[in-house]
């Protein structure tokens, strides 16, 4: 279908590019990487395209700012070798990966109530180590540590071992650190916020945080239906 020109429009590399506000290279890599079909050619070898290949430029920059660049790319050569499934399944990922992150969200707004009203940390259970604070939360020690250099978490030394000590207050910041992490905040972002945390009345950054996290993930859902009519468009043109 790729190959058709529909309706008589004839479509150089520039003139795909300036509707989109891309370069004409752009354009001839996305062909060349299997995210637009395979252009015509003219006897000397100049690539020609049609509306098809502006549905599906249209389809692939309206995928990336809900799916990413890497899946919409995916998306795309999947629907442009014949594979539709392979496409839906890929985009089924991306809105489980969404729904995932609101239960984080709403996970770390738990966190945050909990702060506020001075419940006791979930799972805290008094001073504990290293290892076992690190296999609590699913990462690796050394990730405990870069938390520490970087301020997120403060744990003491026991004076007779050396091992470091984490208490109640400890656990709270790296399980608040851990949230924020897995919500796509930088450590330097989060710096201020378990700065804050630790300080009496110190919560309202979290809040602004969160704010700013549901407003992310209502762009994202947002972008994900716009991304979803265009490559249905682009689906129709092709059947």
């Amino acid at each position: 279908m790729g190959q058709n020109l529909q309706s008589g429009v004839r479509l150089r590399p520039i003139d795909l590019a300036r509707g989109h506000g891309l370069s004409a290279q752009a354009v001839r890599n996305y062909e060349e990487e299997g995210i637009l079909p395979a252009a015509t050619r003219t006897p000397n070898g100049y690539r020609v395209y049609s509306p098809l290949h502006t549905r599906a430029l249209d389809a692939f920059l309206a995928l990336v700012p809900g799916h990413g660049h890497r899946t919409a790319a995916k998306v795309m050569r999947a629907v442009n070798r014949g594979e539709a499934e392979a496409a839906f399944r890929l985009i089924d990922e991306s809105h489980a990966q969404l729904l995932e992150d609101r239960g984080t969200l709403r996970a770390v707004e738990n966190a945050l109530r909990d702060l506020g009203s001075g419940a006791p940390e979930p799972g805290a259970t008094g001073a504990t180590f290293i290892g076992p604070l690190a296999h609590r939360l699913g990462i690796r020690p050394a990730t405990l540590r870069t938390w520490e250099q970087a301020g997120l978490v403060r744990p003491r030394r026991d004076p007779r071992t050396g091992y470091r000590v984490y208490d109640d207050a400890d656990v709270r910041d790296a399980r608040l650190t851990h949230q924020l992490r897995r919500g796509g905040y930088p450590l330097e972002q989060i710096a201020p916020i378990v700065a804050q945390v630790r300080a009496a009345g110190g919560l309202e950054p979290l809040r602004s945080a969160l704010e700013d996290w549901h407003a992310r993930l209502a762009a994202r859902a947002r972008s994900m239906l716009s991304g979803a009519a265009a490559l249905d468009a682009y689906l129709r043109m092709r059947d």
